[in-house]
């Protein structure tokens, strides 16, 4: 499996050339320099950090404050929500005295788990987005993506022969994916799955969701300016001072390798005014390749198979557990049934990036694009 992992100072890096900002190789939390222009806008600093703790990814933050010590405290506070929506939406670890995703997949068939009420929403609108997706958003594939899963980490190991899973085995674990299945029952707080053999997988919604719910939480502790990079999810805050907007990327997928040490690397850049959230979801970060061919994480639930419509597809809009469901959801359909999708939906624009380098943008796409 190859996955692409980028260091600390090379993804700050990039969110400082997007926002207008020079970076700093200073410890993480430590003040950006080039902020004498934040004077005269009250005392706001630039400050930043990040970590590697959360959903198995690097978090990056940028956010203006009046000192080093609201930054912290607000860092603090923001670096705690996250760490717990982790732990909640973790399919993989156990944690004490935390009923989790994996732990409602354990008790699949046997009982309810009484959950936590963050699991309990983020579950309600990832079976929305099933519907708004009309399928191609599945939490309850999770029978079907735990195999590529074992594939793509055995081909971690360079004694073994990178495979597939056999049609019989898809084929197989698809008979466990009914979302009718999930049973969520709010005013008791638990989550049953009724089929013993199914399983969720919240990869598609748990880190777009928490990134969103940990953004909300941060706005309400009184943070009026940041850019929140979880994974390349994107979330503004407010904007920078003087009133200009924080502006994000989509990655250009066929540089994907290169270090983010200038634009080039990107193909559109948008503005991310009115707390705007920015995901992509693309087959150049987690895949492997089997007898020279990619086999990307993002099974398109229809063939069962990794979905292959497109490089990449990025969503625009002021939700990140949205975009996140959406930018899932059109990477595993086609692009007339995208187009129709996202134009029927107000306040949300996409650009399609297709194998053969063809750009696609929705209707709305070039008055967020920044002006090169």
């Amino acid at each position: 499996m190859k996955k692409r992992i980028l260091s600390a100072f090379s993804l700050l890096l990039a969110l400082c050339l997007l926002a207008g900002c020079s970076a700093s190789s200073g410890a993480a939390g430590s003040a950006v320099s080039g902020s004498a222009s934040s004077a005269a806008e009250g005392s706001l600093q630039r400050y930043s950090t990040v970590y590697y703790d959360t959903f198995d990814t690097v978090t990056t933050v940028i956010a203006y404050c009046t000192s080093q010590e609201e930054f912290d405290t607000q860092m603090e506070a923001l670096h705690a929500d996250l760490v717990a929506y982790n732990q909640l939406y973790d399919i993989y670890n156990d944690y004490e005295g935390v009923n989790n995703i994996k732990t409602i997949d354990g008790d699949a068939g046997i009982a309810p788990v009484k959950v936590d009420a963050r699991i309990v929403a983020m579950l309600q609108e990832a079976v929305k987005m099933y519907t708004v997706t009309g399928g191609q958003t599945n939490i309850a594939m999770g029978s079907v993506l735990n195999l590529w899963h074992e594939h793509r980490e055995a081909a971690n190991d360079s004694t073994l022969h990178s495979t597939l899973p056999t049609d019989a085995e898809l084929q197989t674990a698809a008979q466990h994916t009914d979302i009718r299945n999930l049973v969520i029952d709010e005013a008791a707080g638990t989550v049953y799955l009724t089929d013993p053999d199914m399983s969720l997988d919240v990869g598609s919604c748990g880190k777009g969701y928490a990134c969103e719910m940990a953004a909300q939480a941060a706005e309400a502790r009184g943070l009026t300016s940041a850019l929140i990079s979880v994974g390349g999810n994107l979330r503004a805050i407010g904007e920078k001072p003087g009133g200009l907007p924080w502006t994000a990327g989509v990655e250009d997928p066929k540089n994907a390798s290169s270090t983010y040490s200038s634009t080039d690397s990107y193909i559109s850049a948008v503005t991310m005014d009115g707390n705007m959230a920015l995901v992509t979801s693309g087959d150049y970060q987690r895949y492997y390749e089997v007898d020279g061919v990619r086999y990307c994480h993002l099974i398109d639930p229809d063939t069962l198979y990794p979905a292959t419509y497109f490089s990449s597809v990025s969503v625009r809009t002021a939700d990140s557990g949205l975009a996140d469901c959406l930018s899932t959801g059109l990477f595993c359909m086609s692009l007339a049934d995208g187009q129709a999708l996202v134009e029927s939906m107000d306040g949300v624009e996409a650009l399609w990036y297709e194998p053969d380098g063809t750009i696609v943008r929705s209707s709305g796409w070039e008055s967020c694009q920044m002006m090169s």
